[in-house]
């Protein structure tokens, strides 16, 4: 229980703080946008992901966080495009050609088509690259022992956690918001 409630927390916390940093930034206006149909996604795509980010953590712990906003990119993408046709989309939709490596790329141009050297899309990477430091500094700030099942958990609500936050900012791009219902 007490390992649950540090967990949620810490989430909590490493979300407010890439909210604020999007909104800074205009890539979202203060709310979390979301969709039940993509955190499930999320769940079916992590095993995956976690098995591929892991093994990058020591030498790209940026990279390992950040692709999961990519991927969150692709969902939200997907489920505005066409839900029934794209959920079930496998997760070797999002690898590029060299895998892992160039899922960012992959996922900017193929599945969102944006142009690559546009500033549209350099506004995005850097938002994500400065969402994936701060994502990397929270985890440090933890004095977490590594490899250790803490570790793990505590990586695995960041990188949900960054997935989160790039679907938001896909679907804020899109010209999703949230409206109070009377």
């Amino acid at each position: 229980m007490e390992d649950s409630l540090y967990y949620t927390m810490f989430q909590d916390r490493l979300e407010k703080d890439l909210l604020k940093i999007c909104t800074e930034r205009e890539m979202l206006e203060g709310i979390l946008l979301q969709s039940q149909d993509i955190d499930d996604k999320w769940n079916a795509l992590a095993p995956e992901y976690m098995a591929d980010g892991v093994k990058e953590i020591a030498a790209y712990p940026t990279v390992s966080v950040a692709w999961a906003a990519y991927i969150g990119m692709a969902v939200a993408c997907w489920w505005n495009r066409d839900w029934n046709r794209l959920k079930n989309q496998p997760y070797s939709a999002l690898l590029g050609p060299n895998g892992f490596d160039d899922m960012d790329d992959h996922i900017m141009s193929d599945i969102l088509g944006l142009i690559p050297d546009s500033v549209e899309t350099a506004g995005i990477n850097e938002t994500i690259r400065v969402c994936a430091d701060a994502a990397v500094a929270h985890i440090r700030q933890e004095h977490i022992e590594p490899q250790s099942p803490r570790a793990f958990y505590v990586y695995a609500r960041t990188v949900q956690s960054m997935f989160r936050i790039g679907a938001a900012m896909e679907l804020y791009r899109l010209g999703y918001e949230m409206r109070k219902l009377n």
